[in-house]
């Protein structure tokens, strides 16, 4: 399955009209308040990519080192003869100045179309997974060393282990074993939560069933207080997704998107706040009156027991809409991400949230500067943020960016 056959199967499945008391509510005045001026940052394209051998398409969040240099996968691009239309990927090294190094060339038996963000650990070891390829087609969970040779540690077979790992950045635990996610496969073939060990033996930690517990989770896993948490993008009670916890080996839903004014189709992984409290992105609901009749988004808030509250609902222009990835924070606590279309130009945005809710726009992608980010944000020592634009810039494959405070 390809990035856009994927994307048009979602888009079909998820195609619907708004019900009749989410239009009421929105024709009697949601309000947004925002600010779209992107003055306290100053935007900088670091690196276009060609599509060539160097890579295209970057959809996964970035990881920065202690140095500056940032490390990421491109989804396509890469070797053009693996089998693949538009190649099958690259691991990549971007330097401060901006200099790119290809650490990894996907072939399709060692992995292709890396969609899904890296995990570096203290020896400087890159471990991630491919949405496609490995030995049967359906992923890969791959190890990278610091000279740059790649190990399969794991190929699903596309049964009861799982299958296409999407936008699954992995975690890992003090005994090294990594944990993720796959979309489908599994039991019922509604998706798994899975271990990989160092020794490359897989287990399947839970197998989702659609109803009620979730189904083809998207997003990679967060750790906390020895559990698991994370979303699914659809099943749930509703159908569009669910926020989990797995602990022990055993699943509880946390919460059930109702496609309204909450959100629906949750994307991105989960973000723990300064309060205890979970905080996400919901790709679609919200506003059905901002131009996509599936609605543009929403960042929420889940507190312990299980009481969802949205923070702010994407009205499309000019504050964003579709945000797919995650959240990340500053000390303070105000949080910053990305939606994938919406702004002044319809190219997505990058977004501040401070504690109240209230949105500055950061910055508007016009195509020329990149465009259409399905990825997160990291964020240095400095304050600077990071990010990959799937689309635009100088050859139209992406870019990868930078946004430096004045």
């Amino acid at each position: 399955m390809s990035i856009e056959s994927h994307r048009e199967s979602r888009a079909s499945r998820i195609e619907q009209t708004a019900p009749i008391d989410v239009i009421l509510a929105a024709l009697l005045g949601l309000m947004v308040t925002v600010t779209t001026s992107g003055s306290a940052q100053t935007y900088q394209v670091l690196y276009s990519f060609t599509g060539g051998a160097d890579g295209g398409d970057p959809v996964a969040s970035l990881t920065v080192d202690t140095a500056g240099n940032l490390y990421g996968t491109a989804a396509e691009g890469g070797d053009l003869s693996c089998g693949i239309s538009g190649g099958c990927g690259v691991v990549f090294k971007l330097d401060p100045s901006g200099v790119e190094t290809v650490l990894h060339t996907f072939t399709g038996p060692d992995g292709a179309v890396p969609i899904a963000g890296l995990l570096r650990d203290a020896a400087g070891n890159l471990y991630g997974n491919t949405g496609e390829g490995g030995a049967y087609g359906y992923g890969a969970v791959f190890k990278l060393n610091t000279t740059g040779q790649e190990t399969v540690l794991y190929s699903f077979s596309g049964g009861e282990d799982g299958l296409y790992p999407w936008y699954d950045t992995l975690i890992r635990d003090s005994a090294g074993n990594l944990y993720g996610t796959t979309t489908g496969g599994g039991m019922d073939g509604d998706g798994a939560v899975f271990s990989v060990g160092v020794t490359g033996a897989e287990t399947v930690v839970h197998s989702f069933t659609g109803t009620p517990d979730g189904e083809a989770p998207t997003a990679g896993l967060t750790y906390k207080a020895g559990a698991v948490y994370g979303t699914t993008c659809c099943g749930g009670a509703y159908g569009t997704g669910t926020v989990f916890k797995v602990d022990s080996g055993s699943e509880s839903v946390l919460y059930s998107f109702a496609d309204g004014s909450d959100g629906a189709y949750p994307n991105g992984a989960l973000l723990p706040g300064l309060d205890g409290d979970w905080y996400g992105t919901a790709s679609e609901g919200g506003e059905f009156l901002c131009g996509l009749s599936y609605g543009c988004g929403v960042v929420f808030r889940l507190d312990s027991t299980g009481h969802e509250s949205v923070l702010h609902t994407f009205e499309g222009r000019p504050d964003g809409a579709l945000p797919i990835a995650g959240l990340i924070r500053d000390d303070k606590g105000d949080l910053y991400g990305t939606t994938y279309e919406g702004g002044t130009h319809d190219r997505g945005v990058v977004f501040e949230l401070d504690a109240k809710g209230q949105e500055t726009i950061l910055h508007n992608f016009k195509g020329a500067d990149g465009g259409n980010p399905i990825a997160g944000l990291v964020r240095d020592t400095a304050g600077n943020l990071y990010g990959a634009a799937q689309n635009g810039g100088a050859f139209g494959h992406g870019v990868i960016f930078k946004l430096a405070p004045k």
